[in-house]
Order: C-alpha cells, then structure tokens, then sequence
C-alpha cells in the first residue's frame, strides 16, 4: 500500500506539471499536445525522482523527531507526567493499576502521562518496553470506574508487549512521507492568501498540491486501518485474559459510545498517532473503510456476544467511582491477605518449560494476583521510597550494600563521599527494612523505582549509574543479584537518557548462536547446582532442547561480563526463534525439580534482556 501511495504521488504530481504546461501553451497560443510534447523526457524522471526524495526526507525527518520513543510522543499531545508521589486520588489510583500490570506482565513500570483532554481514551506508545510510556485523557479517569480503567490499561500493555507499539511508531515516520505532499500544499495556500504579488500563482500550486496530497492522506489512512484494526480486537481479547473480567473493558467501550464527544481528540497532533488510541480519535465521513479502529459495536460484541446494542447515557457531570472503604490502593479487600505473603493457591504449583514459555508476554489472572500480593506484602516505606526520586535512589544503594560488615562500611563511605548530600543517612534509614525483605520483593520494589528515577536529571542520573556500578565492585566480586539489578537498571533507565535502543532481530536460526546458547546453559547450569554431574545433567537437558552438540563448560566464580556479552549477541535473534532459547534456559533451571532463588533470578535476567518478560508468577510457580 504504500509503494502504491508513492506512486500515486509520482502520477499526480507528474499530471499537475502536465496541466501546468498545457495551460502556459494555451495562454501563447499552443495546443495542449504541442506543449506537452515541448516538455523534454528527462524532466518526467526529475519529477518522479523528486517525490520519491521529498516522500524519503520527510519520512526520515519524523523518524528522527520521534526518536525520543513514548516520551516524545505524549509530550506532543500536551501530556504531562503523573509523579509517583501524587496525592490526587484518582491519578494515585491510575498508578496503582499501571504498577500492578507491570509486574504482573514482568516489565518495568512505565511513566503515565496524563492528557488534557474530556473524551475517554488512552494510548500506549515506545520502540520497546524500555522507552514505553501510558498515555490516559482525563475524562477517561472522570467517567470510568477502577475495573473499567484496568480493563483500558490492559489494552494498552497488550500494545506494549506485543510489540504493536514499535510498529506504531515506524509507521508515524512512513506515513508522515506520503503526507507531506499535502502539507506543503496546505502551507503554499496559506502564504498565497498573505501574498499581494504572487497570492494566485502560490495559491493555484497550493490547491495542485493540496489535492495531489489528498492521495497521499488516502492510502495513509487506509495503510493506518489495515494495521490497527485488527490490533484492537487482540489487544481487547489480551485485557479478558489478562484481568479475567470482560465487563471492565467492555464497559468502558460501551460508555464511549454512550459519551457524546466519546473518544475524539481536539489536539490536532493526534491524528498523526490516530492508530496508537484507545479509541478512534476522529469521526470519519468516509465510514469504516478509512477507520483505525474497529467500529464499537463489533469490539463490545467480541467481548460480550450478549450484550442488548444498548450504550448508557454518560454525561461529564458523572465521576468514577473510587476504591471501597477499607480497600487497599493495589485493590485488595484485606490487609491481612496482603500481608500474610503468598496465598496458599500460589505455594503449591509447579511450572513446566513449556508453561514458562507461554507466560512470556501473556500475563493471567494469577499474574495479576501475584503482583498484588507481592507488592502489598512489601513494608510500606519501601514503597514510599521506591516513588520518589531521592529515595528511589537510596533503595537501589540500600540494595547493593553487602551483609559483611567491612564491605557494608566501605559501601556506606563511599555513599558518604560520592552521592547526595544526606543519601548515606537515608540509605541506612532503609537498610534495615531491605535486610528483610528477600530477592523476589526487592526487585519487585526495584521494577516500581523505575518511573521515579526517570525523572532524575541527566547529572544526577551520570553519578548515580557511577555509583551503582561502584557499589557493585567494591568487593571485586559480581554475583547473580547484582547482575540482575544492574541489567535492569541499564535496560530500563539508562534509554531514557541515552535514547531508545531500537533493537531488530536479524538472526533467524539458533544454530548460528549454537556457541553463545551453550555459554549460556553453562552458565545456568553451574549456579544452579554444586555437585557436578547435577550441573552436566542440567546442561544435557537444556542443550538437548536446542540440538546442542557443544559440551559443557564449567563457571566457576559468577562471570558477569561474559554474561553480558553471550546476552549481547543472543538479543540479535529474531523474536520468534526466542522461545525456544527461553524453553531451553528453563528446562535447564528446571531439571532437577529444585529450583532456587539464584536460578529464577537468573532466568528472569536472562528472559528481560531478550525481551521476553516472565510474569511474576514466575517467582512462586518453579
């Protein structure tokens, strides 16, 4: 479709130039066939070949303009960010759902932007889970309940993981090309009217242009509904599965069509990223065929077959209805449940490989559950600490400080010496709660920290990456924890600094890889178990998976660098040869039936740097 629009572009622009011609001849006397047959033959190349490098610029030009990822984008739509210590209760509320489907689906919590808009819709947009961003209108938090404002934001995390919103974004930078024709138009039109010598001459190429830029807007509307479309209706069936309750989402699309402004947008910046919305941002003369998004009835429908056709009457003077009284703010009905640890439904189940492949990316119901409570579970001033900026920051140094003493009191020195003023007195203010807590809730509490250490300036985000990677080697020794922690920090945090990674798979077989997967299974094998026929049985199994032939290779001390540099040559597989790298690290995890903490937190790095998540059942289902 697209090749189609360039070319339409070439012939539309190719037909203007002729009647441009034609109509100079006739203004001297000159037939319309003599004055096209005057037009020398190369001039028909420079004009195609001229669309084609205006089509190639402009498209580059957006490519690079959105290079920010999901911040860029929701700053163009005059979104701004919620901060993790809101005390509004309604964007508390939006945090706490946002948070529980992060950890629930594995990833980092991403940042929530808040647009200045009545209608009821939201967006997700990012090149990866690294850079993604949560954009919701507030008219969606006035009019929508918590169930119908989950069920929107699983929507959008489905767009997250499924990688919908990398493909969003490329192709804001390809349609914007085959527009811009009619931009230029538009803008030749504009400078005409405030023109007193050349207005009609700049007008007529402007209308010319304009017109010619209408094929453009045709085909990159039609490209914009082929492929949303039917991302909508998955992205709506990912929200029944993952929250296991279809009224909440069809809820929310039935009040938009009982809203009547329902899901339309007045910031002319959105229909640009019409495709990245919850709803349809605009309503179109030209019916379904040109729609991003599937009509509501049809979407309701897929989701509730019997539903009456009934949309309610929603006014703005209606607000959401707020969590009940005595209910926690991750919404669980009982601080004694939340507290208590693990329910017992949790304790005594048991993953295969092939169970912990198809989690990745396909969060349940008891994903959810498992990131209620293990969130919940965590000392509240830890969470407190994970949302804000300064004392995210003292939390991650709070977890990187050593349980033997002489290495904790050189760690704590060099918070003295090197970090903010008072971040040592707050880093031993938290020490004692983080001693408490095991590996499973504090990276869970890291996962939270994210979104508040985004917020850091790019100063004070450079010394505390020096100081987090100095805490880690005071001791000269890197083990699994710290690896773990580090990776995540580098892989969710550092982009937002440095610029997305846009990373595309090129290799599509394992065997070209065999050598880094053996490493790999190696590595696994050799922390998971002690004894060593264990650990070359462990290694057999996983290799076995892959047709391996290589042989295993002991690690001694945990090697965190050649870790880093197996995963970095691994993460160039294309997506859909990953699970079966996934299924063979977990088998390996998995052979002896006696999984360990060091092993799952392996297996989560492991599956996190390849953009393959596991959900946070992970931690109480092996």
């Amino acid at each position: 479709m697209f090749c189609a629009a360039v070319v339409t572009l070439i012939a539309l622009t190719n037909l203007l130039v002729a009647v441009v011609f034609a109509w100079s001849g006739a203004q001297s006397g000159v037939s319309f066939e003599q004055a096209i047959a005057n037009i020398p033959i190369d001039t028909w190349f420079w004009i195609s070949g001229g669309v084609i490098g205006l089509v190639g610029v402009a498209s580059a030009y957006k490519y690079l303009s959105i290079q920010g990822g999901g911040r860029a984008i929701a700053e163009s739509l005059g979104g701004q960010l919620v901060h993790q210590h809101v005390d509004n209760p309604q964007q508390r509320q939006l945090l706490n759902i946002v948070e529980e489907m992060a950890i629930a689906s594995g990833i980092s919590v991403p940042p929530v932007y808040l647009i200045p808009e009545s209608s009821i819709n939201a967006f997700a947009a990012g090149f990866s889970s690294d850079d993604a961003v949560i954009g919701i209108n507030q008219g969606t938090l006035d009019l929508l309940n918590r169930a119908e404002l989950q069920g929107v934001v699983a929507h959008e995390f489905s767009h997250i993981l499924n990688g919908d919103t990398n493909i969003n974004l490329r192709l804001m930078a390809i349609l914007h090309g085959i527009l811009f024709m009619g931009m230029i138009g538009f803008g030749l039109m504009r400078a005409g009217g405030f023109s007193r010598r050349n207005g009609l001459p700049l007008i007529a190429l402007g209308v010319g242009l304009l017109i010619i830029g209408y094929g453009g807007t045709f085909f990159g509307n039609l490209i914009k509904s082929a492929v949303s479309r039917q991302r909508e209706f998955l992205a709506d069936a990912s929200a029944v599965q993952f929250t296991r309750d279809r009224n909440g989402i069809a809820n929310a699309l039935r009040k938009i069509g009982g809203f009547s402004i329902g899901s339309t947008m007045t910031n002319k910046a959105a229909e640009q990223a019409s495709h990245m919305f919850f709803g349809a941002v605009a309503k179109r003369f030209s019916g379904n065929l040109l729609s991003t998004h599937p009509p509501l009835d049809k979407r309701i429908l897929a989701i509730d077959p019997n539903w009456d056709g009934v949309f309610p009457e929603v006014t703005p003077q209606m607000s959401n209805s707020q969590p009940p009284h005595g209910s926690s703010s991750y919404g669980f009905n009982s601080s004694n449940e939340a507290s208590s640890g693990f329910s017992s439904n949790f304790t005594d189940a048991h993953m295969t490989a092939s169970e912990v492949v198809r989690q990745v990316g396909e969060p349940t119901q008891l994903s959810l559950d498992t990131a209620r409570q293990m969130m919940a579970a965590n000392n509240e001033q830890l969470i407190q600490a994970s949302h804000d900026p300064y004392e995210a920051r003292a939390l991650v140094y709070a977890m990187l400080i050593s349980p033997q003493p002489d290495i904790a009191n050189k760690q704590l020195r060099y918070i003295e010496q090197h970090a903010e003023r008072g971040m040592s007195r707050e880093v031993g203010r938290l020490l004692s709660l983080v001693a408490n807590s095991d590996a499973a809730h504090q990276l869970t509490l890291l996962d939270m920290t994210i979104p508040a250490l985004k917020q850091l300036s790019n100063p004070q985000y450079q010394r505390f990456n020096k100081n987090t990677a100095s805490l880690i080697t005071t001791d000269a020794v890197v083990d699994v924890f710290e690896w773990v922690l580090h990776r995540v920090l580098m892989k969710e945090v550092h982009p937002h600094f440095a610029g997305p990674q846009n990373y595309h798979g090129r290799i599509g077989k394992l065997s070209k890889v065999a050598k880094e997967a053996s490493k790999l299974l190696s590595i696994l094998a050799s922390q998971g178990h002690e004894d060593h026929n264990k650990q070359i049985a462990a290694y057999a199994a996983g290799a076995k998976e892959l047709d391996i032939s290589l042989p295993f290779t002991k690690q001694g001390q945990f090697d965190y660098q050649r870790m880093n540099n197996t995963l970095a040559k691994l993460r160039q597989l294309r997506p859909l040869v990953k699970p079966a790298l996934i299924k063979a690290c977990a088998t390996t995890v998995l052979a002896d039936g006696d999984v360990t903490t060091t092993e799952i937190a392996l297996l989560v790095g492991i599956a996190a740097t390849l953009d393959c998540p596991l959900p946070a059942s992970i931690y109480v289902q092996t």
